[in-house]
């Protein structure tokens, strides 16, 4: 990420040698060549930034400007020197486990395995981008930038990892491990003046050791089934208790429409008992009779009439249905029987 520019020491010992060869030739010649080595230094001043990146100037070591995209100047080695610093692409870095450039996966064991509240293992792996946000900081606060964001994402991680149970790790909040390990590591980043920011924390693992893995997925599986078999009898709950409320609800309106039915019936018949024995007390003898006679017509409204023929002798027994003869005598029960009153 760093690319230093200027002569070495070795540069500097070949022109040196070559002065001596030349000055044993004539002093015009070297007076020549030593303007323009003069000159091969000075133009070695020249440098370009990319966009995207900083050109971070020191002076004997010390900290002079920062420079932007474009062509510049500095003066030329051992005055100044130019350190180069990419501000806008995305590195990464990995807690855990390492990437080859095959693109295969190593576990790092001694990284991954982390001790979580309850006491208990758990491996952790965890994958950080970040970019760097201020060159100077990146290169004066700290030595070897990307070491430190290691370390300090590793104690970042392993302190949220130990204030959780490891079953909040592995399945109930590892959102929250990336949120919090996230913040924890921002802070100390800027404690420490890397001049890095952290854009994104992602945890790629949190699995038990791979000793106990199978044991605590079929815990994990478990669960699962637990939290399956309550929602299913609290959807059968809910299902079945509104529809008992409403039957039962349905069965107390129901008797008690029939108690109003029961009572108003009841009532009307005291209040016709009354009124008759009113009528009775009045004259007996002609409520009596009138009643007897009622009580007849009722009960012959609902006879089925058959006319017979005398004549027919023992035959098959001859009849005519009334009921049949347009309808002159009324069917039994669809006539009411008539008041007393």
């Amino acid at each position: 990420s760093l690319n230093r520019r200027g002569p070495t020491g070795e540069d500097f010992q070949t022109v040196a040698d070559l002065f001596r060869r030349l000055a044993k030739r004539g002093k015009p010649i070297t007076i020549g060549i030593v303007g323009l080595v003069l000159a091969l230094w000075l133009l070695s001043g020249i440098y370009q930034v990319q966009p995207g990146e900083d050109g971070v100037i020191r002076t004997f070591g010390r900290y002079t400007v920062t420079t932007g995209p474009g062509l510049h100047y500095h003066l030329p080695w051992p005055v100044q020197m130019v350190t180069i610093v990419n501000v806008e692409n995305i590195r990464r870095a990995e807690i855990g486990f390492r990437t080859s450039e095959l693109g295969d996966k190593v576990d790092k064991l001694d990284e991954a395995l982390m001790l979580t509240k309850d006491e208990n293992i758990v491996q952790v792996e965890l994958l950080i981008q970040y970019r760097v946000s201020d060159s100077r900081d990146f290169i004066f606060n700290v030595q070897n930038p990307e070491s430190v964001l290691l370390t300090t994402a590793e104690v970042a991680l392993r302190s949220t990892v130990g204030n959780m149970t490891i079953d909040a790790v592995i399945t109930e909040e590892r959102a929250r491990v990336q949120d919090e390990t996230r913040t924890f590591l921002k802070r100390l980043l800027e404690e420490y003046g890397s001049g890095i920011l952290v854009t994104d924390v992602r945890l790629q693992v949190a699995d038990p050791p791979e000793e106990v893995r199978d044991a605590f997925q079929e815990v994990v599986r478990a669960r699962a089934d637990k939290e399956r078999l309550i929602n299913e009898a609290q959807a059968y709950a809910n299902d079945v208790v509104p529809r008992a409320r409403g039957d039962k609800q349905e069965q107390i309106e129901n008797a008690s429409a029939f108690k109003d039915q029961q009572v108003l019936l009841a009532t009307g018949d005291a209040e016709r008992f009354l009124s008759v024995l009113a009528e009775y007390r009045l004259a007996p003898e002609v409520t009596r009779e009138r009643m007897h006679i009622e009580a007849l017509e009722a009960i012959l409204n609902r006879v089925e009439l058959i006319l017979l023929d005398a004549n027919t002798g023992t035959q098959v027994l001859p009849f005519l249905p009334l009921r049949d003869l347009g309808g002159s005598v009324p069917p039994l029960g669809d006539e009411p029987v008539p008041p007393l009153g």
